[in-house]
């Protein structure tokens, strides 16, 4: 069955932008596929996929597909808000979970149609944490598209607590000179020297870290 996606990502420089595009190319034979950077863009459709979307998609919006996906990565309902698995990293996490679920009004409370588990290993840094997140999303892209026609998502469970997680600032990258690196390394790895490096402040100036192995 053919169906008509609309992909929407808002940041054309954000990094998954090269998985989303091999994607289109592997599955335009098979379906009508569109990559918009605007809401106002959008020509409507059978499937909008809310990819790394900064705009605020009304009902309005969402009513123009039978579908409006979202994809998540935290193990929904914990985890809302804004880059929930870069929190976690800090936190200790080894495994995020990423989400697939229907966009709705209340920010990331939508039903649920599916959730996978991504391992991150203790030494895996920015791009490497991206690389993973990035192929879980085109799994879940696929996913959806697969069994678009017979899926049953499920409501949030009600019973586990939600949390939230605020938008990360510039100085959520701020690192600590006189702590040591070990204990400050899940804070480093995360960040990505390109978009949000990580920093310090020392005898006057700033200084950007960038963290790259050297054994491989």
């Amino acid at each position: 069955m053919s169906v008509r996606i609309s992909l929407l990502c808002s940041d054309a420089a954000h990094p998954v932008n090269a998985h989303l595009e091999r994607w289109m190319r592997e599955n335009a034979a098979r379906h009508e596929i569109e990559l918009a950077r605007c809401k106002a863009n959008l020509q409507g459709g059978d499937i909008l996929f809310l990819i790394s979307c900064s705009e605020i998609i009304r009902a309005s919006d969402r009513g123009a597909y039978r579908a409006c996906l979202v994809l998540h990565a935290s193990d929904l309902p914990r985890g809302r808000g804004w880059s929930p698995h870069i929190w976690e990293i800090t936190q200790g996490a080894d495994i995020i979970t990423l989400t697939l679920l229907e966009a709705a009004d209340r920010v990331d409370s939508g039903r649920i149609w599916h959730k996978v588990r991504i391992p991150i290993p203790k030494d895996a840094l920015w791009d490497e944490i991206n690389e993973a997140l990035f192929n879980a999303e085109i799994g879940l892209i696929s996913y959806a598209v697969d069994n678009f026609a017979h899926v049953d998502p499920q409501p949030q469970d009600t019973t586990i607590e939600s949390t939230y997680y605020r938008r990360r600032t510039p100085n959520d990258s701020r690192i600590d000179p006189m702590i040591s690196v070990a204990e400050q390394f899940d804070c480093i790895r995360v960040c990505d020297p390109n978009r949000f490096p990580a920093f310090f402040d020392l005898n006057g100036h700033r200084y950007k870290l960038i963290l790259e192995k050297l054994d491989e």
